[in-house]
């Protein structure tokens, strides 16, 4: 059970925080250098690959590379929450992203409340061709928190 979190877990910290995995060559490729098998597993981001920058580049290379280890549930996981990303707009990264940094200044005493709602709206509405499963208390979960639960990030 915990399997599935630590997955969607690592997969939103990766894209959200500031940790990196360790990847063999220091300047990442581009979407044409990589091989089948990472070109498979990061398809949901192909189509923005060679505009990231190097560092998020470099943090997808580390799910790829960790992906063959994960179930077959987290895997499926890692896909949907690549995708889900992958479909934002910058904008909404963004707001995402200052979102997760509100919930992280939070009194644990909050988070833990906004987790549990959170966790209620999930059981409620599960993802589309996924079973219902305990959500990350991660940075996904201040990302996909509703807007009511946070107050919305500045306008810049």
């Amino acid at each position: 059970m915990a399997r599935p979190i630590v997955a969607a877990l690592a997969v939103w910290l990766l894209l959200v925080s500031g940790a990196s995995y360790a990847v063999d060559s220091a300047k990442p490729p581009q979407w044409s250098q990589l091989n089948p098998e990472q070109k498979q597993i990061l398809s949901p981001v192909a189509r923005n690959w060679d505009d990231m920058s190097a560092r998020k580049r470099i943090k997808l290379l580390g799910v790829a590379k960790h992906y063959q280890k994960m179930t077959p549930l987290e895997q499926q996981r890692v896909q949907a929450q690549l995708k889900d990303w992958a479909e934002l707009s910058p904008e909404e990264r963004e707001r995402a992203r200052q979102r997760y940094q509100k919930f992280k200044q939070l009194p644990p005493e909050q988070r833990q409340e906004l987790k549990q709602k959170w966790r209620q709206k999930a059981e409620q509405k599960p993802a589309a061709g996924l079973p219902p499963a305990n959500p990350p208390v991660s940075a996904n979960s201040a990302a996909a928190l509703p807007p009511d639960v946070l107050p919305a990030a500045p306008a810049q």
